[in-house]
């Protein structure tokens, strides 16, 4: 069996999900794509790809790869996702649900 060490420098991929409110759609989906280029601005952002459920309008998901845990840290205080967050209740039907994942090695 494969095991996985994390190290100060190790690469993280970041999987978001996150549900529109019923007749919220086009307001997240203006939200989600908005913070694409602030976010792939930032230091150690590797990339930043938001999805949308075809089957299910309104459900996302975002997947996010980042250089290290501190440069996904940093984002996590960005003024940009900071002001994306406040938004959220009245938009969202919960919180986002993210899982942060490192590569086997």
């Amino acid at each position: 069996m494969t095991t996985t060490t994390e190290t100060a420098t190790t690469a993280v991929t970041v999987i978001a999900r996150l549900k529109a409110a019923p007749g919220k759609e086009q307001a997240v989906r203006e939200q989600a794509l908005a913070l694409v280029a602030p976010t792939l601005a930032e230091p150690g952002c590797l990339s930043y790809r938001p999805y949308e459920d075809p089957v299910e309008p309104g459900s996302w998901i975002v997947v996010e790869e980042w250089t290290d845990r501190d440069a996904f840290a940093a984002h996590l205080k960005s003024p940009h996702l900071a002001a994306a967050m406040a938004a959220g209740p009245e938009l969202l039907t919960g919180p986002p649900q993210e899982t942060v994942l490192v590569r086997a090695a």
